[in-house]
Formats: C-alpha cells, structure tokens, sequence
C-alpha cells in the first residue's frame, strides 16, 4: 500500500496524489508493482526499499547516490499473539533529495501516530527534522510498552503468589523474551543515533541537533528501563522457582513422615498376621485389643518422635 502526504500552510498533514517534492511517501507492505512504481518515480535505490521488507534486517545508517538511509527497530505485537509477547520489526527511513519515504513490512503504530495526525508541527518538507520526529516518537513508543511490561509482570507475580502454576510462570518467561528483544533493539538504535550526530544534514542545523540529542536521551532511558525490568523478573523467576522447589521438598518430606507413622503399627501388625505359634498374647482373650494399642502407641511414638526432628 503507498501513502502521499504533505503538510499544507497551517501545517497539517493531508493526503496528495503525486509524488510532488517536499511530500511523504510512506510503504507498508509494498507489492513488487508497487515497490517498482516507486523506484520509478523517485529513483530510489532499490536495496534500500527492500531494507525494511526483511524481518531480520539489523538497524543502520548507509548514504550512497545523495540518498540516505535510516534503518531502526520498532515494537510490534504479531497477530494473534498474547497481550505480553512483543517484538521488533526494522522500520526503513529515507532521505531523498527531494521527498522523504518510509517503508514497513507491517502497520506501524510509531508511524501511524503521524498518518492519524497526532504528532504536532509536522513538517514534510524538513525531512531530516521529520525523521528525527519519528525516531523520537519511536524511542516514545519503547517506554510506553516497557510501562506495560511492569504492569503486566506485577499481576503476574501477585497472580504466582495465590497459585504457582505453569500458566503464570509461562507468561513471564514470555514478559522476559519480549524484553530481550527490546534490549537488542534499543542499543542498535543507539548506534545508530551516535552515528546520526556526526551527519552533516543534522550538524549544519542546531534545531535538529537538538531534537537528536533528546532522542538519544530517550532512548538511553529506554535501555536503562529495559534492563532494570529484566533483572526485576529474572529475579521474581528465581525466587518462584526456588519456592516451588521448597514446597516440593516440604510434601516430599511430609509424605515421607507419614510413610513412617504408618509402618511402624502396619510392621507390628503383620507379625501376628503371620501363622506362628508362641506369640505374645495369642493366648489372651484380649490379644486383639492389646496389639491394635501397642500399635496405637508405636506409631503416637514414631509421630512424637518426628515430631521433635521436625520433619512435618
């Protein structure tokens, strides 16, 4: 699908209908005929349309021809995957000398926030600016999902503190991947953002400059959050894992005491069971009520005697 826009006098985002200068050109999901119409019409480098069309495409800034491109990683939650699975997908930005163009394998909430006019003072035909303003809309977009990661990861836990089971501690291995992922973007981006500071179309324009470094600030507390909620739940993980293994070992030694308490009158018990003659109180008329408390009285001692050892 392509998308024109360009900003009007009052600076507003509207739709155009020709790939004119000063306008943006944005791609999600491009067909071949597609892709190809755009290469004619703005003689873009193929490669660098086709950067953003792989998932596993790393995050990096290349100039060749006057034309520059921009590759960096964004959230994304594939369809129908769970509310706390998240991942990355390249988002493939560039500088052409007259209009600025986007490409994304998937619709993009970063870039969507511009298409459904919420970012203010968009204009297309500072392209750098603009791109700056997309990057820091996506820096944005990390901090909002690590924000959702916390409060997924505290129901989580309270969640593990009424029943540990598999379901809740599956879903924060899946909090954990997801953050994982993020960190690998993020200090991509970081790279990526250092690299920006020494180009020349953001050092000959001290605004734009400015915007970077902000973006970079961002995106450096989005590396910081990142690791500090992934050392919080790995060790929330730990700590579960080694109260579940507790409590296993609790049953396992309370099943263990009563085994015990129970062999003990069930072992006295199968002696008389046998057929022998010249046994204790065979002879009793009471013989039956004797053994049943001398058994009684053998397994109140095994259990006292557990007791004390403190095995249940």
């Amino acid at each position: 699908m392509i998308y024109i826009f360009k900003t009007d006098e009052e600076n507003r985002l509207q739709t155009n209908q020709e790939m004119e200068k000063g306008c943006w050109v944005h791609l999600v999901k491009p067909t071949e005929a597609e892709i190809q119409s755009v290469i004619d019409e703005t003689g873009v480098l193929p490669e660098f349309v086709r950067a953003a069309l792989d998932d596993e495409e790393r995050a990096r800034i290349e100039t060749d021809e006057g034309q520059t491109l921009i590759v960096v990683d964004t959230p994304f939650r594939e369809p129908g995957a769970d509310a706390g699975v998240l991942s990355t997908i390249p988002v493939a930005m560039i500088i052409l000398p007259k209009l600025l163009l986007t490409v994304c394998l998937y619709e993009n909430t970063v870039l969507d926030d511009f298409v459904k006019g919420r970012v203010r003072n968009v204009e297309t035909s500072f392209k750098t600016r603009t791109i700056l303003q997309m990057l820091y809309r996506n820096a944005n977009r990390f901090m909002y999902h690590l924000r959702q990661i916390s409060k997924q990861s505290r129901e989580v836990e309270e969640a593990l503190h009424l029943s540990t089971e598999n379901k809740e501690l599956i879903q924060m291995m899946s909090l954990q991947k997801s953050l994982i992922y993020f960190s690998t973007a993020l200090k991509s981006n970081e790279v990526v953002l250092e690299k920006m500071m020494r180009h020349e179309q953001v050092k000959n324009y001290p605004e734009d400059a400015e915007i970077l470094e902000d973006v970079i600030i961002e995106n450096k507390q989005a590396i910081e959050m990142t690791d500090i909620y992934s050392n919080l739940l790995t060790g929330t993980m730990d700590a579960f894992a080694s109260i579940i293994s507790n409590n296993l070992n609790i049953v396992m030694r309370f099943l263990a005491a009563v085994t015990i308490v129970i062999s003990v009158p069930t072992m006295l018990a199968s002696f008389y069971g046998m057929n022998i003659r010249f046994m204790p109180f065979t002879d009793s008329p009471y013989s039956f009520l004797v053994i049943v408390l001398i058994a009684l009285s053998l397994g109140v001692a095994a259990a006292f005697w557990l007791k004390r050892r403190r095995m249940f």
